[in-house]
């Protein structure tokens, strides 16, 4: 077979995109050969790929297995690029770095604080933002690293690499009427209005048919100290001396669903990393095992 790397970047754009003009425009080529790569692709094969006799090209059976195999193949040749990259670069000259709201403030100074120390002529910026803007910088090269609670659907382009998984908190107001209830069953939290996370692309599924979505868990928590609903956030959100006496952690006993929010790191799969990068992998894992140790 004489499939190339130039045919699945063609198969699998108009898989993700449905049309082969609209993977044409992604990958900045005419849609002419975009459709020649797919029908030699599936020449080089021996199967069709696509069903074409609707209006939009349909996958066909043989043509999903091959998605799944496309995908893995275009991935591996991304991270075969990326480490050819490590390699010919040294110290970078500078870093943007993307940090998630919600991540432990603490821990962060103090890694910023060791890299400035570390590496004095580094240039860094520091973005800030929600879930949903570190992943689309990091995607879109305007940060080279984030830091970020996981979420399910980041792209295909994105790897993550897992730190850290924290508990949530289920959170009230002193004075709110759940305040009372140690340990509210589902019933109980229904009465009440919940605060839940969200960002531009998804949202948290409700506990509570009364809800509100927002996008900050230090907005959530601001709102909660204001008796306007209870919420699940970040232990350490939960635990901050900011909100000490202000509001009033519940059991979340009763609470079915998974309570434990993955963080981690997150760079473009295609993108190479030179010593400064690596060396903040290193640390940064380093930092939260000595945290967890430190826990016992």
């Amino acid at each position: 077979m004489n499939w190339s790397i130039e045919q699945l970047q063609a198969f699998v754009a108009a898989a993700n995109l449905g049309s082969f003009s609209s993977a044409a425009r992604s990958l900045g080529k005419a849609q002419s050969r975009v459709s020649t790569a797919v029908a030699n692709l599936e020449i080089d094969l021996g199967f069709k790929l696509f069903d074409r006799t609707g209006r939009m090209p349909v996958l066909t059976e043989q043509g999903e297995q091959m998605f799944i195999e496309a995908k893995a193949v275009l991935a591996q040749c991304e991270r075969l690029n990326s480490r050819a990259m490590t390699v010919q670069t040294e110290d970078e000259l500078a870093l943007t770095i993307a940090i998630d709201e919600a991540v432990p403030i603490s821990t962060f100074e103090a890694f910023f604080d060791k890299t400035a120390n570390t590496f004095p002529l580094l240039k860094l910026t520091i973005l800030n933002g929600s879930r949903d803007d570190i992943a689309q910088w990091v995607d879109d090269g305007k940060a080279d690293l984030g830091i970020l609670f996981r979420n399910e659907q980041l792209c295909e382009r994105l790897e993550f690499f897992s730190i850290d998984s924290f508990h949530q908190s289920l959170i009230v107001s002193v004075n709110h009427p759940l305040a009372n209830v140690p340990t509210p069953n589902i019933a109980e939290l229904n009465q009440y209005r919940q605060l839940v996370i969200c960002d531009l692309q998804t949202q948290s599924k409700p506990i509570s048919a009364n809800c509100w979505h927002v996008d900050s868990y230090y907005y959530i928590t601001s709102l909660v100290i204001r008796g306007l609903g209870w919420a699940l956030v970040p232990e350490h959100i939960a635990d901050s001396s900011w909100y000490s006496g202000e509001i009033k952690e519940l059991s979340c006993y009763h609470i079915p669903d998974s309570l434990l929010i993955e963080m981690g790191l997150v760079k473009r799969r295609d993108k190479g990393a030179g010593n400064i990068m690596n060396w903040m992998f290193g640390e940064v894992d380093k930092m939260f095992n000595e945290a967890k140790k430190a826990k016992g």
